[in-house]
């Protein structure tokens, strides 16, 4: 091998290896790039899946939370009704059992049948009969038989002892009511005009009146 041809040898020689050198270089820079980027991918697929897991834990307390306010907001409603309700219960028990105990008074009665029985006659057409219905209470069950035929006479009519002679001369009748009544009816053209003056009107008169006042001052004292 000349000379010439020696140097052309060590020049290829020496050719190749920076050639090698350098794709190695430029393979393995390539290579650190690619683990780079999918390390950067990994990264940002593990922040992405983080965040999302995050936002789901997030949005399941916040639904919990939601649902949890929601069933106490509905429990305290709830409680709320259910207190009014039981109040009212208990306003409308101790109406009636107000009212019932005053038409137990026999003056009140008397003093009812009077004023009420004498309006309605002087009011009522000619001929027309003025029915009184007194509480089975006034007398016992034993007195409302024996009287049943002439209801007119006897304790029945000495209970109002104030309702004159002329009076039920003029048109005025008592009768017994139903078993449990408490106060008075009374009834004009055989019920064609009746006057319900029983505990039960009473104290539904009374209710629909103090009601609305009521539930005024319980929703002021519930809010404060």
């Amino acid at each position: 091998m000349t000379e010439a041809t020696a140097k052309g040898v060590d020049a290829l020689i020496a050719r190749l290896r920076d050639d090698g050198v350098a794709a190695g270089r430029a393979e393995a820079a390539r290579l650190i790039a690619e683990a780079k980027a999918e390390a950067a991918e990994i990264r940002e697929t593990a922040r992405a899946e983080a965040e999302r897991h995050r936002a789901q834990v997030r949005d399941e307390a916040d639904t919990y939370r939601a649902a949890g306010e929601q069933a106490l907001d509905t429990a305290m409603r709830d409680a709320v009704l259910r207190m009014k309700a039981g109040v009212e219960s208990q306003l409308r028990d101790h109406v009636q059992r107000l009212v019932s105990a005053c038409l137990a008074d026999e003056d009140l009665l008397k003093r009812m049948i009077l004023e009420v029985a004498g309006v309605m006659r002087a009011e009522a057409q000619s001929g027309d009969t003025v029915e009184v219905i007194l509480p089975p209470a006034v007398l016992g069950p034993e007195q409302i038989r024996e009287q049943a035929g002439d209801i007119r006479s006897g304790e029945l009519t000495q209970y109002v002892l104030g309702l004159t002679g002329e009076m039920l001369r003029g048109g005025v009748t008592l009768h017994a009511g139903d078993e449990g009544q408490s106060g008075i009816r009374l009834r004009v053209q055989d019920g064609a005009v009746e006057i319900d003056l029983t505990d039960t009107a009473i104290a539904a008169l009374l209710l629909e009146h103090m009601q609305p006042r009521f539930r005024a001052v319980l929703e002021g004292v519930i809010r404060s």
